[in-house]
């Protein structure tokens, strides 16, 4: 078990991410890729990755083992801006850190030789690590993008909402069963027993599309505190293949900005095309509700809300999510942009090209450990 020990300090600089960190879902992604099961939410993305990768997975697996430490380098806190931030970061990395946090790994002294040499400082050996870690987001994890982002985005509102209603407590209180709020303590689900002492530094909490089972932590107690957590798939189906992702995308804009301007541009427009009950079932979800918000919303009975829920759910323009026992809905990539009408960025019926981060953001994870 993790114990993770909050003050009053710790509680009031409590974050969450504001969006997925690439890193962290790459790395926690080649976890998924080695697993063999037969699965609903990885199966067909692990068969479809394997397919388009070229060697990375070789290349990767001794500094990423199937089970426990890997170097806390990998996941830099750019990660949360973008991969080629995150890269860069990784290319900055000094020598040192390099050479003590590979020295972690077991079986350090059968490593590879390129990975000796990364130990070493060598650089072409980290060029090659950047260029592998590159190859390998672009063919396992960007295809996925949007996808991995929505699932991502609807966690971030059920926190939101927790934090509104209860505060500090009540978000934490509202994190999955793997992790328990006994204040002032976090116990978290966990392979190994530890203690994380936050020592007034806060915590980023990091939901994670890739991360299964157990939340993750840094290995380094030193480093800004984070923890990955896994998000919810009871209900969210399978990965769309990379061609329905494009079908969504190419229309509609990827991820939470929106495309060329092809979309629908008023209610009036948009109830044309999906029925005007239904219209403004979408309109209303917005930043997220439950089912019963969403019936007195719209003025419907809760039993025709739900139908219009599923309806939306099933054409990918919503996602459902259960947190206690209700049932929350928001809107997916493609449901923001439809309502947006395709232009990036801009607001549209009250609807934000994306959504405010839930507390004050500041710096990430600097690593794993």
């Amino acid at each position: 078990m993790l114990r993770v020990h909050f003050s009053e300090l710790d509680l009031a600089r409590l974050r969450m991410a504001v969006r997925p960190d690439a890193l962290w879902e790459t790395v926690l992604s080649f976890h998924r890729l080695r697993e063999n099961r037969a699965e609903t939410v990885y199966g067909k993305w692990r068969s479809e990755a394997r397919n388009r990768l070229n060697g990375e997975a070789r290349l990767l697996a001794p500094l990423i083992p199937s089970r426990g430490y890997f170097p806390d380098f990998l996941t830099p806190a750019e990660g949360v801006i973008g991969c080629d931030a995150a890269m860069s970061a990784l290319r900055a990395i000094s020598g040192e850190r390099l050479h003590s946090e590979l020295a972690g790994l077991p079986a350090a002294r059968a490593l590879p030789g390129w990975i000796r040499d990364l130990a070493q400082g060598e650089r072409r050996s980290l060029d090659r690590l950047i260029s592998t870690l590159r190859a390998y987001h672009k063919a396992a994890v960007a295809p996925y993008w949007p996808h991995i982002q929505a699932r991502i985005e609807a966690d971030r509102v059920a926190r939101g909402r927790a934090l509104l209603d209860g505060g500090a407590d009540g978000l934490l209180a509202s994190l999955p069963p793997t992790m328990r709020w006994r204040a002032p303590v976090l116990e978290v689900d966990y392979p190994v027993d530890r203690d994380l002492w936050l020592r007034g530094r806060g915590l980023l909490l990091l939901p994670s599309f890739f991360c299964r089972g157990t939340p993750v932590t840094f290995r380094n107690p030193e480093l800004t505190p984070v923890l990955v957590y896994p998000v919810e798939h009871a209900r969210c189906g399978l990965i769309p293949r990379p061609e329905q992702r494009s079908a969504v995308t190419s229309g509609a804009g990827s991820g939470a900005g929106a495309g060329t301007g092809s979309g629908p541009r008023s209610a009036q427009t948009l109830g044309k095309l999906v029925g005007q009950t239904r219209s403004a079932v979408l309109l209303e979800v917005g930043g997220g509700c439950t089912t019963s918000e969403l019936a007195r919303r719209v003025g419907v009975s809760l039993a025709s809300a739900s139908q219009h829920a599923s309806v939306l759910r099933e054409a990918g323009l919503v996602h459902t999510l259960r947190q206690g026992s209700a049932v929350l809905h928001t809107l997916t990539p493609l449901g923001a942009a439809l309502l947006r009408g395709g232009a990036p960025g801009e607001r549209v019926f009250g609807v934000p090209a994306a959504l405010p981060p839930v507390a004050t953001s500041g710096r990430g994870p600097s690593g794993r450990g």
